[in-house]
């Protein structure tokens, strides 16, 4: 899926922290995984490679976990709750980044635990330590909790001071980071460093929009027959989307009858979804769904012209979208037929993503000495 899954084991489990690629957009990313890195490798021995391996697991918990508490807080039905969860945990997304070491498991952590702050009114600070941690590890990501933070607050004074607070400790924090690891990477301001970056931006063009939003809307949940090809590099790669500065672009497919019934399931509850929204939209207080749909559409408008392999990234919009559909069918949540189908689908998705786990040993494996 395009990950630097290498890159990331050696930079959180090993003295060897410096970025091969050196760049400055992921400015204080060490300083606030690598210290959690150690707490967990106290139960191994010392041995930070499974205290990484771990970490990375626990954050993929803990992201299904606040997914629980953000529904139980508008639904008081224990069973919907737990199956809107599940479902979650069961995404592709969802399986794939809590096993594979890289920042995007920690990046949907530290969102879904803003929106729990925004949630449960706390103050100021807590909000912008929260921000900070998503800068750090990936500077766009202040955007998903400006967005949160103004559609569910609209306050723009607290806005702006939460802004300005952030905006005057990224710079110390990103000295910090350089002077406890030298030469890490690039300090933030040295822009040069980003035309590594070029080979990742594309030109807008409606079928990259509609692969897009195939991968955003289905391959992050219900997971497709990858893409297996070589390049540049001597083992298989896996991918879900494929996008080459030759202007070639290919999207996974759903190949076979199991996984075509599953994700018109979950295009049929989509549908639903939207309807109910859509049904109730002047009825009900919907500050978190537009701030979800300004989420994945922000996530979108980036992935439009960044991102070789966009699965990558799917962390970012998997909750959102989950959360938009989970209190949209909330008015369901009660009923028995709508539990079962729900329970239904979810074994069936299970079933489905784990083909896509399948493939993902049964490649590596030819790699294996």
């Amino acid at each position: 899926f395009d990950s630097d899954a290498f890159l990331w084991r050696r930079r959180f489990a090993t003295e060897l922290v410096r970025d091969y690629y050196f760049r400055p957009v992921h400015p204080f990313v060490l300083i606030i995984i690598r210290p959690f890195v150690s707490i967990f490798s106290v139960f191994f021995a010392g041995n930070t490679l499974y205290g990484a391996f771990v970490l990375n697991a626990f954050a993929g918990a803990l992201c299904v976990f606040l997914v629980w508490y953000f529904i139980k807080h508008f639904v008081s039905n224990h069973l919907y709750t737990l199956l809107i969860a599940t479902l979650f945990g069961a995404s592709a997304a969802q399986l794939v980044f809590s096993a594979l070491i890289e920042t995007y498991i920690f990046l949907a952590a530290t969102a879904l635990i803003f929106l729990v702050l925004v949630l449960k009114d706390k103050p100021l600070f807590a909000l912008v330590i929260t921000g900070l941690v998503a800068f750090g590890i990936t500077i766009s990501n202040i955007a998903q909790t400006g967005i949160a933070h103004f559609m569910v607050k609209r306050d723009v004074w607290q806005l702006v001071k939460y802004g300005l607070i952030v905006g005057a400790l990224i710079i110390p924090l990103n000295l910090l980071n350089n002077f406890i690891y030298p030469e890490a990477h690039p300090y933030l301001w040295d822009v040069s460093t980003l035309q590594y970056e070029e080979k990742n931006v594309f030109p807008i063009e409606i079928q990259r929009a509609n692969y897009l939003v195939r991968v955003m809307a289905f391959n992050s949940f219900v997971a497709p027959y990858p893409i297996l090809f070589k390049e540049d590099i001597p083992f298989i790669k896996i991918w879900m989307f494929l996008a080459t500065t030759k202007g070639e672009l290919r999207v996974a497919e759903y190949k076979d009858s199991f996984s075509s019934f599953v994700v018109y399931l979950w295009a049929g509850f989509m549908l639903l979804g939207i309807v109910l929204f859509l049904k109730n939209i002047f009825k009900q207080d919907n500050r978190f769904q537009f701030a979800f749909i300004l989420i994945t559409l922000f996530s979108f408008a980036l992935h439009m012209r960044y991102g070789r392999d966009v699965f990558l990234y799917s962390s970012n919009w998997t909750y959102a979208i989950i959360l938009f559909l989970a209190l949209a069918w909330k008015e369901l949540a009660n009923k028995l037929w709508f539990q079962i189908t729900l329970l239904v689908f979810i074994f069936l998705l299970l079933i489905n993503n784990s083909k896509l786990i399948e493939i993902m040993m049964t490649v590596s494996v030819l790699h294996i000495k």
